[in-house]
Order: C-alpha cells, then structure tokens, then sequence
C-alpha cells in the first residue's frame, strides 16, 4: 500500500485508511465484533494503517472494538478519534467541546482504545457556543501532556479552520467528499493547499450510492442513516443514476469496479488527500484497497470530469437539522 503524509503535519498513512463506524453504528445493528475484528486486522495484512472511529460511534463500542482489533499492532498503525458531544444515557444530547469536557474524555478515549497517545484526535462538529480557539488550546494541552500527536476538525468551514490553525496547526480536516458531494472543492480545498492541512474524505464512496448497489426499489431500515437522507429517496436514486453509470463506463475501460474507479478519483486529485471508505465485509475491504493500483491518467481524468458536469444531481445529503452542525 503506498503511504501519504498529511499536509505539512509529518503524519504519514496508507494511501486508503478504513472508517470503522459502519460496524457499529449508522447502518443497522452492530456487527459482530469477533468478524469486525477480522476484517480490521485484514487491514493491517493488505497494508491499511489508518484507522478511523469516534466516542460517538455506538457510543463507544467502536472505540473498543478499534481498540481490541489494533491492540497487537500499535505500533503499526495510526488510530484518529473525535470528542465535540455529550453523550447522556447511551444517546447523542447536544454538542460539547468546552475544555475541561475535552480533556475528560480523551482519557475515556485512550483507555477505550487501549491506547497512551491518540494520534489523531479531531472535533467531530464545530460547537457554536465554545469559541474555536478555546478548543484548540485544549488540544493543545493534551498534545504537551503527551496525551494527542495531532488535530483536526471535522465538517469545518474555513474561517473556523483558519481561526483553530493559528492557535495550534492542524494536521487534517474530515468532511464528506465524492463525485456525488464535491463542495468542498469551492473554499474548503483551496484553503487546505494553502494551510498545508491533509484532507481526509467520508463517505468517499457515497455511502454506498457510487458502488452500483442500489437502485429506487432499494429500502433501509429504521436504524440506517440512509433512511432519513433526502439523497436516498426512490426518486433521488433513480435521478442519479446518470452519476453510477458514468463510473460504470469508466471502470469497464479500467478494468476495475464503479468503486475503484469513485476512490481512484479522489486520490488523483491531490496527493495530501486520504479517503477512508468503511465496510464490514472482506471482498469489500478488497475491492476498495484495490482502488490505489487503479491509475486514472489525465484523459481519463478530463473524460470523467466532462461527463460529471452534464449531470444534475437530485437530492440535499442531509436533512436540514444535519446540515446545519456542518461547515462552522
């Protein structure tokens, strides 16, 4: 697996990391934790060394399980957490990023993980009533304590990450970004470049949407996010088809998977950026690693690139309550 450095930080992973939340939480019941241990030890064969997960995931029984699968390769691999919620019988109860609600819980965290040190330790959203320096001086302090290597944030906006970058400098920024979600190429990546922050994508793969395995007869459960994302609608699936089709195209030409193709794009667009596709299954978490041999050249890149513009795509990615914790 080749390796990438984020931005200026020195922070060097797998080209491709592994978002862990879908074994636990977002997409139904857990999975079973024995297979998720499995399939995240896999990883590590195939060469993955970024891990992502978050107290809230669960909450907290992925950081356990995350935990648990790395703990006989910690030395190997990168593990990034996140903190910004209270977390109150179990459930989600408003965002929390006031200092000493910070440093409490990347202790919770570190033994959860069965860790000394978090290397990557981001704000999950930006909490509007603790100013961002404040959170950032709190970081601060756990990384002089030893306690955290690096930072980011999580669902930014620009001027937040400019603010939070003079205080203490952030070593990557995480939002959603995909052939079906590319805002963050109008402020959100310029500014990185210039910042030198690494960009790490969620839901590179459309949370699914990209892979071709979804169609308008397609439903989800009550405990599947999807569920309740206007992007998930029958009729938002079929409007978008026009988008899996291209990269079906594209990956009969490639001799690859509409997958591999969506991940290979996303690397090919800058060399500090490091998507994290989740999966709870193995043939997926092959196909997906598969995606760094695919080389898409500068025609392949311009023919994807002119075909996208023609397609209008149908349907917000967050309900409007979701969206507005986001870009701070």
């Amino acid at each position: 697996m080749q390796k990438r450095v984020l931005g200026k930080s020195g922070l060097e992973v797998s080209a491709i990391g592994l978002g862990c939340m879908g074994m636990s939480y977002g997409y139904g019941p857990a999975s079973d934790e024995q297979e998720m241990i499995s399939v995240i030890r896999e990883a590590v064969e195939r060469g993955v060394t970024f891990f992502d997960t978050a107290e809230v995931y669960g909450p907290y029984i992925n950081e356990e399980l995350v935990g648990e699968a790395l703990l006989p390769v910690r030395d190997q691999v990168v593990i990034a957490t996140k903190f910004g919620f209270d977390i109150q019988d179990g459930k989600q109860a408003g965002m929390n990023s006031r200092p000493e609600h910070i440093k409490k819980v990347a202790e919770q965290s570190l033994k959860r993980l069965k860790i000394e040190v978090i290397d990557l330790y981001y704000q999950h959203r930006v909490d509007p009533d603790v100013p961002i320096e404040e959170v950032a001086g709190a970081v601060q302090d756990l990384i002089r304590e030893g306690k955290v290597k690096h930072w980011g944030l999580s669902e930014a906006g620009v001027k937040t990450i400019r603010r939070a970058h003079t205080v203490q400098p952030l070593a990557a920024v995480q939002s959603e970004y995909s052939l079906w979600w590319r805002r963050p190429e109008e402020e959100l990546l310029p500014t990185l470049e210039e910042l030198g922050i690494g960009f790490v994508p969620f839901s590179p793969l459309g949370k699914g949407y990209l892979t071709g395995s979804f169609n308008a007869n397609s439903s989800f459960a009550d405990g599947d996010l999807r569920h309740i994302l206007p992007r998930f609608t029958p009729e938002a699936l079929t409007a978008n088809q026009a988008l899996v089709d291209l990269l079906k195209e594209v990956a009969e030409r490639k001799n690859a998977t509409p997958a591999q193709i969506a991940l290979a794009w996303l690397l090919a667009q800058k060399s500090w950026i490091v998507p994290i596709p989740g999966t709870r299954k193995l043939n997926r978490l092959e196909e997906n690693l598969g995606a760094a041999n695919v080389e898409l050249t500068p025609e392949d890149l311009h023919a994807i690139e002119s075909a996208a513009s023609k397609i209008t795509l149908v349907g917000d990615r967050y309900p409007e309550e979701l969206e507005r914790r986001t870009g701070l």
